[in-house]
């Protein structure tokens, strides 16, 4: 059964910050709007088959690696909860204090 997909605010604030990034640099928005559509298939995917994602040190919360970005989430028993979406083209000790 597929669980509920859950956008925390920072997740939402990363997902726009992204699309907003990737619209200013091309003058449109075509390549935003692709990248939209592979952070929904991955989400689907991940609803349907949640452990699909590499673990991390915490309980409960995976990674789902998509081109150049990392899909955080964390599973609960009915949801998936997108904690952030993370570049990984930025410093990763950003990313180990995210994590902790």
């Amino acid at each position: 059964m597929a669980r509920q997909i859950i956008w925390t605010n920072k997740a939402q604030k990363d997902r726009i910050s992204i699309f907003t990034y990737w619209n200013n640099r091309n003058k449109a928005v075509v390549y935003s709007k692709k990248l939209n559509e592979l952070f929904k298939e991955s989400l689907l995917l991940i609803s349907k088959h949640s452990m699909i994602g590499k673990l991390t040190d915490k309980e409960n919360v995976r990674v789902k690696v998509l081109r150049d970005y990392l899909i955080i989430y964390e599973i609960t028993e009915n949801e998936i909860i997108v904690l952030t979406i993370w570049d990984c083209r930025q410093k990763p000790e950003d990313l180990k204090r995210l994590l902790k």
